[in-house]
């Protein structure tokens, strides 16, 4: 059984912790701002003005 199971909250860069709720909330004033229907829109916006790039394999 992994044992970050069901956890709410992540680390990411340098130990930095964020919340799942943090994460929602983000998301949801981003898709208020961009009048985007969906997640899958903030992506594509992202791509397009170059704030993701895509990997290299």
């Amino acid at each position: 059984m992994d044992p970050d199971a069901g956890r709410r909250e992540f680390r990411v860069e340098a130990g930095k912790v964020v919340t799942v709720g943090s994460v929602k909330t983000h998301i949801g004033r981003l898709l208020a701002k961009r009048t985007a229907r969906d997640r899958a829109q903030l992506v594509i916006t992202a791509y397009e003005t170059g704030l993701v790039t895509p990997e290299r394999r």
